[in-house]
C-alpha cells in the first residue's frame, strides 16, 4: 500500500494511524530505541534558534515535537496541527498531564495542506516524520513556508533512503523484517508496520527531498543524517 497516491493514500493513512494511535507512541520508542526522542529535540532546538515568537509543529500526532518545541528558550508558544482526532486526543490528554505546557501548547484539527493559519504567522515550522504519509510533499512543503515568517526556518526529520552499502543492508533487514513482527506483537498490526517502512522505499531522496525544500522558496537548504544515515532532518530558511 506504500505506493498509493492522492486521496487513496489520504484514507488509507488516515484510516492506519487511527488504528495504532494507541501504541503509537510505545511503538515509536520500541523501533528507535528511544533515539526519536533526541532527534525531535534536536529539530526542536534548530527550528527555534532563529528567532522569538510561536512555532508550529505540522501532523503532530501524539505532541512529541510539539513538546520540544515548547522547551526551546526562543519559542512562546507552540500550535500542533493532525488531520487525526485520535491522534489529538492522545496530544491533549499529555498536554494536560504536563503542567509546563497548558498555557503554551495548543493542538488544533487541521490538514497539513490546508493549513488553517495567515501568511507568516510562526517563527518555525516543524514536520516529524509524517512527509511520506502525505499525498503531496511539495505542497506541505509550501504550506509551511507559507505560514513562516520571514527569517523563519522549516524543518522536517524523516526516515529517508539509505546510501548503498552495509549499513543499509541491516537497516532493510531490521525495517522490512524485524519492524513488522514487532507490530504485530505489541500493538496487533502487522500491515500497518509493513507499510512504514516500505513507504521509505517510495520516498524522495535526502538530496531530492532538499531540493522540494528550494522549489518551495526556502534559502540556504541543508540537511543531517542520524541514525546510521536511516534518518535526514532537513532545514531551510524564509528569506528575510
Amino acid at each position: 500500500m506504500a505506493h498509493l497516491s492522492g486521496d487513496d493514500k489520504r484514507r488509507y493513512v488516515a484510516e492506519m494511524f487511527a488504528r495504532i494511535s494507541p501504541r503509537y507512541d510505545l511503538m515509536n520508542s520500541l523501533m528507535t530505541g528511544g533515539m526519536h526522542h533526541r532527534w525531535k529535540r534536536v529539530t526542536a532546538d534548530l527550528t527555534g534558534r532563529n528567532a522569538v515568537g510561536p512555532a508550529l509543529d505540522v501532523a503532530t500526532g501524539t505532541g512529541d515535537l510539539a513538546f520540544a518545541l515548547a522547551d526551546c528558550s526562543n519559542v512562546t508558544e507552540v500550535v500542533g496541527v493532525d488531520l487525526l482526532p485520535e491522534m489529538l486526543s492522545i496530544a491533549n490528554r499529555r498536554r494536560a498531564a504536563g503542567s509546563n505546557y497548558a498555557q503554551t501548547v495548543h493542538f488544533v484539527q487541521g490538514d497539513a495542506l490546508r493549513l488553517p493559519f495567515p501568511d507568516d504567522s510562526f517563527v518555525g515550522a516543524t514536520a516529524g516524520f509524517s512527509l511520506r504519509n502525505m499525498p503531496d510533499v511539495p505542497s506541505a512543503i509550501r504550506e509551511m513556508a507559507r505560514v513562516v515568517a520571514p527569517g523563519g526556518r522549516v524543518t522536517t526529520l524523516e526516515l529517508t533512503p539509505m546510501p548503498p552499502g552495509i549499513a543499509s543492508s541491516m537497516g532493510r533487514f531490521y525495517f522490512h523484517r524485524v519492524v513488522p513482527l514487532m507490530g504485530q506483537l505489541v500493538a496487533g498490526e502487522r500491515t500497518a508496520y509493513t507499510y512504514l517502512p516500505d513507504s521509505v522505499d517510495y520516498f524522495l531522496t535526502a538530496d531530492g527531498l532538499a531540493d522540494v525544500f528550494r522549489q518551495a522558496g526556502l534559502i540556504d537548504v541543508g540537511y543531517r543524517r542520524l541514525g546510521f544515515g536511516g534518518v535526514a532532518l532537513h532545514f531551510g530558511d524564509r528569506a528575510a
